[in-house]
C-alpha cells in the first residue's frame, strides 16, 4: 500500500522576502544570502507573457513558506550577464541558489504545485501528502540506483491516482533508461489529454525523441572514422553526437555539437545549437551535463 511506504538593492513589495537585483547586487542579494537560506532567482523580462503569469505564483509560494526562502528577481533585458553565465536561453527561468551555488530550478510558467514542491525540496517539507512523499521517495531511489523500488512506488501512486503526471513521467523515464522505448511510449500514452502539456513531461518526451533518433544510427564506428577523416563532415559528427548521448557519453556528445557550431554556425539552420537545447531539455535544467553544456554554448554565443 502506498501509505505503508511513507514514513544590494531596495526590496520591492514583499519586504525582505522579495526583491529585485542587478548584476552588481547579485553577489550580495543571491550568493551571500544563500548562505543563510535558499534563494529563488527569477529571470524574467517585461515582454515575457509567461513571466507575468509566473511572478504572482512565485510570490504567493514564497510568502507561504514563511521565511524559509527568499525570491530575487532579475530583469535579463537590463542585466543579461548572469543569465548568460548560467546558460539560460529561455524565460521564465527560476534557479535556486543554496550555499553559494545553483542546486535546483525549472523553466517555464509552471503551476503553483510545482513551485511548492521546489521550495519543499530545498527548504524542507511543510507536510506533503502521501502521494507527493511517495513520488519524492521514488526519485531518491532512482538516484540510489534502486530502479525496481522506484518502479514499485510509481506503480503504487498510479493505483491511487492513475492520472498522476509525475508518476507517469517517472515510470516512462525508467522504461526509457532501460532501453524499452515502446514501453515508455505506452506509459506516456496513459497521460490524459488535458494534462499532455504538463512541464513534467517535456524532458521525457525530448529524451524519447533522442532515443528514437539514436536507435536508427546503428554502429558508431563508421561515423567516428568519417569525422576523423574529415573534421568538416558535420552530418556524421551530428549523428555521432546523437549516438554518444544515447550511450551515456554526454561529454563527447556536447563537445561534438559545440565543434560543429564553431566550424559552421549556420549549418543545417543552426542545427547543432538546436540539438544541444534538446539535450538540455531531456537531461533537465540542473543536470551537471546540462550546466556544463550551457556554459560552453553561452561562451560560444557571446564570445
Amino acid at each position: 500500500m502506498l501509505n505503508d511506504s511513507l514514513a544590494g538593492t531596495a526590496p520591492s513589495a514583499g519586504g525582505d522576502l522579495i526583491k529585485d537585483t542587478t548584476t552588481a547586487g547579485f553577489r550580495q542579494d543571491v550568493v551571500a544570502e544563500s548562505m543563510n537560506r535558499p534563494v529563488l532567482v527569477d529571470f524574467w523580462a517585461p515582454w515575457c507573457g509567461p513571466c507575468k503569469q509566473l511572478t504572482p505564483v512565485l510570490e504567493k509560494a514564497v510568502h507561504a513558506a514563511n521565511g524559509k526562502v527568499v525570491l530575487v528577481k532579475m530583469n535579463i533585458d537590463e542585466h543579461p550577464s548572469i543569465a548568460g553565465q548560467l546558460g539560460i536561453q529561455s524565460i521564465p527561468a527560476v534557479i535556486v541558489f543554496q550555499k553559494g551555488r545553483p542546486v535546483d530550478g525549472f523553466m517555464g510558467a509552471v503551476p503553483e504545485s510545482q513551485v511548492k514542491e521546489l521550495i519543499e525540496r530545498v527548504a524542507g517539507p511543510g507536510g506533503p501528502d502521501p502521494i507527493e512523499a511517495a513520488i519524492a521517495e521514488a526519485a531518491g531511489l532512482v538516484e540510489q540506483g534502486d530502479l525496481a523500488g522506484a518502479s514499485e512506488l510509481y506503480a503504487a501512486v498510479l493505483e491511487q491516482d492513475p492520472e498522476n503526471v509525475a508518476a507517469l513521467a517517472g515510470l516512462a523515464k525508467l522504461q526509457l533508461d532501460a532501453g524499452e522505448i515502446e514501453n515508455a511510449k505506452r506509459v506516456l500514452a496513459m497521460v490524459p489529454e488535458d494534462k499532455a502539456g504538463d512541464p513534467a513531461l517535456a524532458g521525457i518526451r525530448a529524451a524519447l525523441d533522442l532515443a528514437e533518433q539514436a536507435a536508427s544510427l546503428g554502429d558508431l564506428a563508421g561515423l567516428q572514422r568519417a569525422v576523423e577523416a574529415d573534421p568538416d563532415a558535420h552530418q556524421a559528427r551530428f549523428d555521432l553526437a546523437l549516438g554518444l548521448a544515447a550511450r551515456g557519453d554526454r561529454t563527447q556528445a556536447v563537445d561534438h555539437l559545440i565543434e560543429i557550431r564553431k566550424r559552421d554556425k549556420a549549418w543545417n539552420d543552426d542545427g547543432a545549437r538546436k540539438q544541444l537545447l534538446q539535450f538540455f531539455e531531456a537531461w533537465g535544467v540542473m543536470d551537471p551535463d546540462t550546466i556544463r553544456g550551457r556554459r560552453k554554448l553561452s561562451t560560444l554565443l557571446f564570445s
